[in-house]
């Protein structure tokens, strides 16, 4: 336990952050108990009418900021919480797109100690509760929350939820999950409810999911069967539930499959929802650091791209989107993940690499990167001289793509920012 003093609510964020790094003795503390006695306590447990949560490996974020643009379009007030963030701990927190300002985040962080005596919280809980208190606080109409690891377990896993979506099923988080895909299906199905509708984007999932489904009495919609999408030119797609169909819809910039996961929730949300506002929100949805964009001549890519489904993802595109084109890639991983298979996956499409390291406690050193590149691959201490140094070497027609961590990227675009001032 820190000895620090406890901060107050008028204290800095930075502060608060810091507080909460020390006072709980894991960064990941899997288990409902602790913080479930301090949303029941605190009454966080239903913060807005309709509650929308997200599981999956991949795409959760892109699928939580999909269902926010429809969502806004339609008139609706929404909060959403993600993690991790890439540059600033607000970028968890966002109401109405914008993300929560430091004073509303130490105020409910005051609330949050307040409310949970001697019972101890890992950061992330802290600030899952803190969050769900901002959405109370500001009385908003929707909460979208993203599941930060697994999903039975998760804190997030503590509230009243309306609708429950899996993105995505891979294995990923090895030390806290496990290999079996089987037993990665039953953890993420652990936030379907009874009698609630259970989304699964996951073609051909474990069977897990769904016996979890059906064992519990959810109402269970599954991509392929329950409802189906295809995608009809390079610019339009199609959707359709039974016989609800929509067709000639945007293409949107975030991966399709996510898009159609996210139609699904909302059709099953109750809420309010025109086809106007569907093919709006798909027009706009964008979201950090996936398939980002900041630059052209050279064309500089963020993606946060850190496994092997969703490096695949990340290929795809680059073949579809720069054909012919020399792709230049800063990567920075983090070692509990497969560092090997992501680094395989993207091999084809890379021209030249710029291995980086990362710094704590489960960052990879670029050394471990180019256990599975050439033997004399130049290695970077951090993502921000691997990025200079592509800058240098790029050619205006070439693509610089930045990926393999939330870190990575982060680094990158701070980088990018402070360089660039708008």
């Amino acid at each position: 336990m820190s000895q620090n003093p406890i901060p107050q609510a008028t204290s800095p964020l930075s502060v608060w952050l810091d507080y909460l790094t020390h006072i709980h003795s894991s960064a990941i503390d899997l288990g409902l108990d602790r913080v479930q006695a301090v949303a029941q306590k605190a009454n966080l447990t239903k913060p807005a009418p309709t509650v929308i949560t997200v599981a999956g490996t991949n795409g959760k974020g892109s699928t939580c900021a999909l269902m926010e643009a429809i969502l806004l379009e339609a008139g609706y007030s929404v909060g959403v919480y993600s993690s991790p963030h890439l540059i600033r701990y607000n970028e968890r927190v966002r109401i109405n797109g914008q993300d929560v300002p430091d004073e509303q985040h130490t105020q409910a962080f005051d609330f949050v100690e307040q409310q949970r005596g001697d019972i101890t919280l890992s950061l992330f809980e802290f600030g899952t509760l803190a969050a769900l208190r901002i959405f109370q606080t500001e009385q908003v109409d929707v909460v979208l929350l993203e599941v930060g690891l697994g999903g039975r377990l998760d804190a997030t896993n503590v509230v009243d939820h309306d609708v429950s979506v899996i993105t995505s099923l891979a294995i990923d988080h090895v030390d806290w999950l496990g290999s079996d895909i089987n037993v990665i299906g039953f953890e993420k199905a652990g936030i379907y409810r009874s009698g609630k509708p259970a989304i699964c984007g996951q073609p051909k999932p474990p069977a897990t999911v769904a016996a979890h489904a059906d064992d519990i009495g959810a109402e269970f919609h599954q991509v392929g069967i329950q409802f189906t999408y295809d995608k009809v030119s390079e610019t339009r797609w199609q959707w359709r539930s039974g016989s609800f169909e929509l067709t000639d819809l945007p293409l949107p910039t975030l991966p399709l499959p996510n898009a159609a996961t996210a139609l699904m929730a909302l059709g099953c949300s109750g809420l309010e929802i025109s086809d106007v506002n569907i093919v709006d929100g798909l027009k706009k949805a964008t979201l950090a650091g996936r398939m980002q964009k900041i630059s052209d001549a050279p064309t500089i890519l963020l993606d946060v791209a850190h496994n092997p489904h969703s490096a695949e993802y990340l290929v795809s595109q680059l073949k579809l989107r720069f054909p012919g084109q020399s792709v230049h890639l800063v990567v920075g991983m983090l070692h509990d993940k497969d560092v090997k298979s992501t680094l395989a996956i993207l091999k084809p499409v890379v021209k030249q690499w710029y291995p980086a390291s990362l710094s704590g406690p489960r960052a990879a050193s670029a050394e471990e990167l180019c256990q599975y590149l050439e033997a004399s691959q130049m290695r970077y201490a951090n993502p921000v001289a691997a990025f200079e140094a592509a800058l240098t070497q790029a050619q205006a027609d070439d693509v610089i793509v930045v990926a393999g961590s939330f870190h990575t990227v982060g680094e990158v675009l701070e980088h990018w920012q402070n360089s660039n001032p708008s």
